[in-house]
């Protein structure tokens, strides 16, 4: 099915929201080349969660549970390792974002060095959009799947389970 795939790809749309926003919000250029590095970056944490949400809601809909069971299970189950690898990653890029560096050679620490200049597009995007695109991954991309699943078979596009011969819309098969 390619409605997974176009799923998981939302989350990306949503990061970018979130990363604009960000540059707008802290009146910052959009320069090609460390914007760009940023929202590729980026696109890789948000992905990755989408990945880990909807592998898990697809394998608690394979063994047996309802598909708004499992679309809620799946995000309760997931809630921590999503929201602890964004906060991880924001807490790391902040002193990025702010402009302090610490010098090793005579320990002392600078703010607005040319280093922090330099990186400080990339960490505001990958801060921003990640912070948006993660609290909006937690919410849309089960909506998605929920709302995506049911219009399948409506549609007559679906694979019952045996035991449900008349396509219940909570016990769909996965996508």
């Amino acid at each position: 099915s390619l409605l997974v795939p176009l799923i998981i790809m939302t989350t990306v749309v949503l990061s970018l929201i979130g990363a604009l926003m960000g540059l707008l919000i802290c009146d910052l250029p959009f320069g090609i080349i460390m914007t760009g590095i940023g929202v590729i970056s980026l696109a890789g944490v948000v992905v990755n969660n989408a990945i880990v949400l909807l592998a898990y809601t697809r394998q608690l809909q394979a063994q047996g549970m309802d598909l708004l069971e499992a679309a809620a299970e799946a995000g309760v189950t997931r809630l921590r390792p999503v929201m602890l690898t964004a906060m991880t990653t924001i807490t790391g890029l902040i002193p990025m974002a702010v402009g302090i560096s610490f010098n090793v050679h005579t320990f002392t620490w600078a703010t607005r060095s040319e280093s922090t200049q330099w990186w400080r597009n990339m960490a505001v995007v990958v801060i921003f959009g990640l912070a948006f695109a993660t609290l909006l991954t937690l919410v849309v991309v089960p909506s998605l799947y929920v709302m995506l699943s049911r219009l399948r078979l409506r549609l007559g596009f679906h694979r019952v389970d045996a035991e449900h011969p008349r396509g219940n819309p909570d016990t769909v098969a996965p996508l």
